[in-house]
């Protein structure tokens, strides 16, 4: 059976949905060999071969041949197969021809089946790959629907959509169907329906991102970004440092009259950002990670990983945060279990140790706490002091 219009077809497809078009006829030939068994008896040894350079399509089917024949569909004896061809002996396998007059619609539908099921699972495929490239990215997307609260958002360049549950979402927000809006895939998977992508603008890689977007010198690497502890839609901290001393890491990061900072803050629906200067000295890192509070003292213990942290008396509420959001965030920033005291709390207890309310971070909050020491046990002759005024 020769079909010069179908082999085009199948140079087509390699050249626009980039198919192999080996393997594609390798598939090919398995399902109308498949297709034949059917027709003509499963039992029946068979197989389909197309030659791409011939434009053709041939059946064969074939016995082995034996001395003493159990399976007459799929077996030959030695005396018959040496009727046709003498030198045929014991385990040869015999091809024969046969005809593919009737067989010709049964492949056509076959072909077209697999034609159109070999092109979902590449069109599938090329397309995971693709996404696969924009995981931990940060694209402008159009929101295509909303529904029940969750936000499904169309991706540029490809077939599918972005979905943004609510907890993907800074608290506050408002969308309607057609904004524009940046959001960070966090995460793409393959299921039965095709490629799910999960995009938010919630967690902190959306504001890491939103920063190497706007900040220049983030993305050269002249500006590091330490660390980022977030209360999406209220408030961010973000620590930066430079490892070269002629690089203003805060002002790269503010930009001109605030216009970067401002611009970033804007992107996450006005939430405050804190930009605090790395330093090694973690006294010092955590009395600028309490920013806007002014920090009078900060005493450390290194083997437990606890701080005091002593405050005007005026700034103690500023320290704490609402709700100890404040310091929260800046225990996460840190890494370090904070302890903030206004000046005279500590001046009245006389070095008496009191109830310690010590935020924990993130990662010691899912941890087991079993190795925490408890609070009546802490020493604090053993703390190293910051005394000066920072």
């Amino acid at each position: 059976m020769i079909n010069k219009d179908f082999f085009q077809a199948l140079d087509e497809l390699e050249q626009q949905k980039k198919i192999n078009k080996e393997q594609f006829v390798e598939t090919l030939e398995s399902a109308l060999t498949s297709a034949y068994k059917k027709m003509y008896g499963e039992a029946k040894s068979a197989m389909v071969k197309l030659n791409p350079e011939k434009c053709t399509i041939k059946i064969y089917s074939y016995k082995t041949v034996v001395e003493e024949v159990e399976d007459y569909d799929k077996e030959i004896s030695l005396e018959e197969a040496q009727k046709i061809k003498k030198s045929y002996k014991v385990g040869d396998t015999i091809f024969q021809e046969e005809s593919t007059k009737e067989f010709g619609r049964i492949a056509a539908q076959t072909a077209k089946q697999v034609v159109m099921q070999r092109l979902k699972e590449m069109e599938r495929q090329i397309a995971i790959s693709t996404l696969s490239e924009k995981e931990d990215e940060l694209l402008t997307t159009i929101i295509k629907r909303i529904d029940n609260g969750t936000v499904f958002v169309s991706i540029a360049g490809s077939h599918t959509e972005g979905v943004m549950l609510e907890s993907d979402q800074i608290p506050g927000e408002k969308f309607n169907v057609g904004d524009r809006v940046k959001v960070y895939v966090k995460k793409i998977q393959d299921s039965f329906k095709g490629p799910q992508i999960q995009v938010t603008r919630s967690n902190l890689g959306f504001v890491r991102k939103l920063f190497e977007l706007e900040v220049p010198e983030i993305q050269t690497g002249e500006v590091v970004i330490k660390n980022i502890a977030r209360d999406p839609g209220n408030r961010t901290k973000i620590s930066i440092y430079s490892s070269k001393p002629n690089i203003d890491a805060l002002g790269a990061c503010v930009g001109n009259r605030g216009m970067r900072v401002n611009t970033i803050s804007s992107e996450m629906n006005g939430e405050k950002i804190d930009l605090i200067l790395y330093s090694e000295d973690p006294m010092e890192y955590i009395a600028r990670a309490l920013s806007p509070a002014k920090v009078l003292s900060v005493e450390i213990n290194e083997s437990l990983k606890v701080s005091r942290v002593v405050v005007p008396d005026d700034k103690l509420s500023l320290a704490i945060g609402k709700n100890g959001q404040n310091v929260r965030l800046a225990a996460r920033l840190t890494g370090w279990k904070i302890d903030v005291r206004s000046e005279s709390q500590v001046e009245g207890s006389a070095g008496e140790v009191k109830e310690i309310d010590f935020e924990l971070t993130e990662l010691e909050e899912e941890n087991s706490q079993e190795d925490l020491t408890p609070v009546e046990e802490i020493d604090f002759s053993q703390f190293t002091s910051l005394d000066e005024e920072l």
